[in-house]
């Protein structure tokens, strides 16, 4: 795919808002808050924010956070720069909620730019490619194939074993055309869709949804033992993004 150069070939009035997810409750991070663990002496989220803040391709950024971290994390993105940041919103019970929450602050926003706080080494060259494919084509996200073998378990025991060929697992920021969204929001409220990523939302109101090139560097924070593999992922990098 061909990616657009922003300054030439951007449609009119085009204005990407990034919606960092940021409500989690990091249950599987042994009492500490994800969102200011350390990695390389930086906190997770503020390695995800500095992504957004320096690349040409989104223009402002809101942070949706449970409310006790509203003023931490204020405090984290002002000492960090983060001069893209317009609004910080309270979270929800689940991110489907939480991202919810957010579509009322995007302002100008033509598309949205939804990424979990959580996948703190994404690159600029993820961020731009996503966004452009869904300029063209109104929704794309980041993937990735599976290394590993699938199966699928049932009372403890293996039912079948998944193809690997056509499996990729998705990552963030997934892009969608702020309208688009939006109405698939409306309907997956509506008929009370559970779901764990937008993308889901997308596709549930018949929208198709386009790949694009992910990286396994692009991990989610998840439990302690991520935070390693970040630090050994940000090493081989040179210590920045």
């Amino acid at each position: 795919m061909k990616l657009f150069n922003r300054k030439k070939e951007e449609p009119p009035h085009l204005h990407v808002t990034a919606v960092i997810a940021a409500a989690g409750s990091s249950s599987r991070m042994g009492g500490m808050d994800k969102l200011f663990s350390e990695i390389c002496g930086r906190p997770v989220l503020a390695w995800g924010l500095l992504a957004f803040e320096n690349s040409e391709y989104i223009d402002d950024i809101i942070i949706v956070t449970a409310e006790h971290n509203i003023v931490p994390v204020s405090n984290l993105a002002a000492d960090y720069g983060i001069s893209k940041l317009n609004h910080i919103v309270r979270g929800g019970d689940t991110r489907q909620q939480s991202v919810s929450g957010a579509l009322g602050f995007l302002d100008a926003a033509t598309h949205i730019a939804i990424h979990d706080a959580a996948r703190p080494l994404v690159t600029g060259e993820v961020i731009k490619a996503a966004v452009a494919a869904a300029v063209e084509h109104q929704a794309a996200a980041p993937m990735v194939p599976m290394k590993d073998t699938i199966k699928e378990v049932q009372g403890g025991v293996i039912t079948r074993t998944i193809p690997r060929e056509n499996i990729y697992a998705v990552q963030t920021p997934q892009v969608f055309e702020r309208a688009l969204y939006e109405r698939a929001m409306r309907g997956a409220v509506r008929d009370q869709l559970a779901v764990t990523d937008d993308c889901s939302i997308v596709e549930y109101c018949g929208a198709k949804v386009y790949m694009t090139e992910g990286s396994y560097e692009n991990i989610k924070i998840t439990t302690p033992e991520d935070i390693m593999i970040a630090e050994a992922i940000l090493a081989a990098r040179g210590g920045d993004l």
